[in-house]
C-alpha cells in the first residue's frame, strides 16, 4: 500500500515508483520492443529494479535496436520469435506456461497482442471482462485519478461496466491504503432517460448498495465537474462523500475516457500510466507518445499490483 500525496519535489508517480522498489520485481514478458521507446521503458524499468523483463522478438532487431540508442541488454533473456504476431502469441503462452507475472506491450499494435490475450483457447481470458485504467497524476490535482476504461471497451454495456468497475477498484485497494471514492461520468449529474449513460450510472451505484460491485464507494451519474471539484459540487447541491472528491472516474464509453486521458496528458501536461485488467495477469499497454516517466510509473503500479496478488494467494493457501 501507499499514500500519494506528492510533495513539491517529489511527484505522486516518484512516491509510486519508490513503493515498487520495495517489492520483490515481478518477471514481465515484453512482446516485440523493437524500436527506442518501449526496448528503453523495459530496460530501464528493469535497470531501476521494477521488472525483470524478459524481451520476445526477433533477436537481431532487438540487438541491433540496442547498440543504435545504447541500451544495455547484458544479463537480459531474450525470446528469439521471428515477427510481431509470432511474438505476441509467445509472450502470451510464456504467461500460460507460468514464465511471467507481467505482460508488457511493446512495439506492435494493441490490437495484435489483446487478440492473443482474449483468444478463447489459448488467451489470457478469466471470468472478468478485460478492462484499462489510467493512473494519471495531474499536476495542482491533489489526488491521484484513476481513468476507466478509456482503452479496451469501446461501448460496454451495463455488465462490463460492472465488471470495469470492479476491476478498477480492486487495482487500487491493492496499492492505495483506502478505499476509493467513485464517480460514474455523464453529462449531467441527474437521471435522464435521453442520456442512457445517466442510467447505467445509477443501476451500478445501486448494484454497490447490493454488494454485487464491492470495496469503493461509488455515486453517478456525476459530470466531471462536480465529480472532482468540491465547489462545482456544491454550487450544484450535491451532498455526497464522492462528489466533489472522485478518486476514480468511471467514463461512459472509450470515447469519452481517451479524450479525457489525452486532455489531461496533453493540455494539463499530467503523466498517464496505464494498465489492463481482468487478465491472468497485469497486462501494460504503452503508446508510442509515451514517456519513459509514463512506462516506469506502469511498470510500478504493476508490480505493486502483483505483489498484492502474490499476497492474496498465500493468504488463500492458508
Amino acid at each position: 500500500m501507499i499514500d500519494l500525496a506528492g510533495t513539491p519535489t517529489r511527484s505522486k508517480y516518484d512516491l509510486l515508483i519508490e513503493a515498487a522498489q520495495s517489492v520483490i520485481a515481478p518477471v514481465a514478458i515484453v512482446a516485440h520492443p523493437c524500436d527506442e521507446s518501449s526496448l528503453r521503458g523495459a530496460v530501464e524499468a528493469g535497470s531501476t529494479g521494477l521488472i525483470v523483463p524478459v524481451l520476445v522478438g526477433p533477436e537481431a532487431t532487438i540487438r541491433a535496436v540496442g547498440q543504435e540508442h545504447g541500451l544495455d541488454l547484458a544479463g537480459i533473456e531474450i525470446v528469439d520469435a521471428p515477427h510481431s504476431h509470432a511474438a505476441a502469441a509467445q509472450a502470451v503462452a510464456m504467461i500460460r506456461a507460468g514464465r511471467g507475472e507481467l505482460l508488457m506491450k511493446g512495439s506492435l499494435h494493441t490490437d495484435e497482442l489483446m487478440r492473443e490475450v482474449t483468444a478463447r483457447d489459448t488467451g489470457l481470458r478469466t471470468a472478468r471482462r478485460i478492462s484499462h485504467v489510467f493512473v494519471m497524476d495531474v499536476p495542482g490535482h491533489a489526488d491521484t485519478l484513476m481513468i476507466t476504461d478509456a482503452a479496451v471497451n469501446i461501448f460496454p454495456d451495463l455488465e462490463a461496466k460492472r465488471h470495469i468497475v470492479q476491476n478498477a477498484i480492486d487495482f487500487w485497494n491493492a496499492i492505495m491504503p483506502e478505499p476509493p471514492r467513485v464517480a460514474i461520468l455523464s453529462a449531467v449529474e441527474t437521471v435522464t432517460s435521453s442520456i442512457p449513460s445517466t442510467i447505467d450510472a445509477a443501476a451500478l451505484c445501486k448494484m454497490a448498495e447490493r454488494c454485487q460491485i464491492t470495496g469503493g464507494l461509488l455515486d453517478g451519474p456525476l459530470a466531471l465537474d462536480n465529480a472532482i471539484d468540491p465547489e462545482a459540487a456544491k454550487i450544484k447541491g450535491i451532498v455526497s462523500e464522492v462528489a466533489g472528491r472522485a478518486q476514480i472516474l468511471v467514463v461512459p464509453d472509450l470515447e469519452a475516457g481517451n479524450m479525457l486521458a489525452k486532455n489531461l496528458t496533453f493540455l494539463a501536461r499530467a503523466d498517464a500510466a496505464g494498465i489492463v485488467l481482468g487478465a491472468r495477469v497485469p497486462i501494460i499497454l504503452t503508446s508510442r507518445a509515451d514517456s519513459v516517466r509514463s512506462r516506469l510509473a506502469s511498470c510500478a503500479a504493476a508490480a505493486l499490483f502483483v505483489d498484492a496478488l502474490r499476497s492474496a494467494n498465500k493468504l488463500r493457501e492458508v
